[in-house]
């Protein structure tokens, strides 16, 4: 009787890469579809003040941003040195914080807009006084929901 014998002495079959790229189409996808970018670029300098007690805020599509702090440099020359108001990319004054209420609760749904929530970003540094007003013209457009950026 004859021997049958083996020539290769059993290695591993080498691993098969021709699914690698639509491996990695599907990773750069998913990343793609659930980041969100930066809505609006920040044109004040906010150090968050420190809290003892902080809760995350849940939902945050159904956060509008109120930014409160000294402009950065390259926007000192136009306005100042003193504490401003940023609405989206603008600097605002008081008055115009209805505005952007009523703006931001018509982009929500009707289900979604007893559920808005109004996040004040202030730096450390910023008075009071600009606080106390910004949340009475909050209570005349009944925003009542406040959340106050900390870190």
């Amino acid at each position: 009787m004859a021997k049958f014998s083996r020539k290769g002495k059993g290695g591993l079959p080498a691993i098969s890469t021709a699914s690698l790229p639509d491996i990695v189409f599907m990773i750069l996808m998913f990343f793609m579809v659930s980041t969100s970018m930066r809505q609006t670029d920040r044109m004040v300098k906010v150090t968050l003040p420190q809290a003892s007690e902080i809760i995350k805020l849940e939902r945050k599509d159904l956060a509008s941003y109120i930014y409160v702090g000294t402009p950065l440099n390259q926007y000192q020359g136009k306005y100042g040195t003193d504490s401003r108001i940023q609405l989206n990319d603008s600097f605002r004054t008081i008055d115009e914080i209805r505005d952007f209420i009523a703006a931001e609760r018509e982009n929500l749904s009707e289900s979604d807009r007893p559920f808005m929530t109004v996040s004040i970003k202030a730096d450390e540094d910023t008075r009071m006084g600009i606080i106390t007003d910004i949340k009475q013209e909050l209570r005349r457009c009944s925003a009542l929901k406040i959340m106050y950026g900390a870190r």
